[in-house]
């Protein structure tokens, strides 16, 4: 049975998100790949870490085919670090080249058998999200609500993630905005019943399950609102013919856009998906 205290971050970056889960009670298991950025974290949650609410596993989540050691490529923006060339190649055309270097690989399978499912799976991997899901089919349990990074691109790989979460036993969705969470504050629940107010930070992921403030859809129904979502990627996303346009004129199509089509949202902003049992 999953561990109804446990939390698992794929994508500690900064600790923007393992902040709140540990601030709401949790113990976490928070995974990264670049030493700066774990070095850095060592140094803020030091006080969790001592107290063993807090593990860090250090190195890159990955198929045993990719061996000991794993290239990574390391960017400038932190958050777009991946061991994916394909991502690498996608952050280099937009101007962000990243650094090789080598870190140890981890097996995701022996770090479920190690500490237990958790709760709550976040996935943002940068392009590693679908091999975290297959090794997820391994195990007779899942985490009651997992989330991850959808792909703003493919479409078919898209596809392929939220099928895969069908067939694991997923039935519940939530399609999250990620670009207006920076800066929102809410009122939460700790593990312990008391609640807590906070302020997510950039490059968040936010609330998770039932905290997030919109209801449940089905499948079918998220498989829709991708359908609008990547129409707003293909003509305003990172590989539209738009994105090369002067900002001027990118501003005024975005807002000749929101006016003839009622959308009001970030445009384009980002999506995670969330699931639940």
């Amino acid at each position: 049975m999953p561990r109804t205290n446990l939390i698992f971050d794929m994508g500690l970056h900064k600790g923007e998100d393992t902040d709140f889960y540990l601030r709401k009670g949790f113990d976490v298991v928070a995974f990264e790949a670049d030493p700066l950025l774990i070095k850095f974290c060592k140094l803020r949650f030091a006080d969790h870490i001592d107290k063993g609410q807090l593990q860090i596993i250090e190195g890159a989540i990955a198929p045993a085919s990719e061996g000991s050691f794993v290239k990574f490529y390391r960017n400038a923006e932190s958050v777009w670090g991946t061991i994916d060339p394909g991502f690498a190649k996608q952050n280099a055309d937009m101007g962000s080249p990243s650094e090789i270097i080598s870190v140890s690989r981890v097996d995701i399978s022996e770090t479920f058998e190690r500490f237990g499912l958790p709760f709550y799976l976040k996935i943002d991997l940068e392009g590693i999200e679908h091999h975290v899901l297959q090794c997820l089919s391994e195990f007779e349990d899942r985490p009651k609500y997992l989330s991850i990074e959808t792909d703003r691109i493919d479409r078919v790989a898209l596809n392929e993630r939220l099928n895969l979460l069908a067939r694991l036993g997923y039935n519940k969705f939530k399609v999250v905005q990620q670009a207006v969470l920076p800066g929102s504050s809410g009122s939460f629940r700790c593990l312990d019943g008391s609640e807590f107010s906070f302020c997510f930070p950039k490059d968040t992921s936010g609330p998770f399950g039932e905290e997030i403030p919109q209801p449940w859809i089905s499948l079918s129904e998220t498989i829709r609102e991708y359908d609008a979502i990547f129409k707003r990627y293909g003509w305003f996303g990172d590989a539209s013919a738009a994105r090369r346009l002067p900002f001027p004129v990118r501003a005024l199509l975005k807002s000749g856009y929101m006016l003839f089509s009622g959308y009001r949202g970030a445009l384009p902003g980002w999506h995670d998906v969330h699931a639940s049992l």
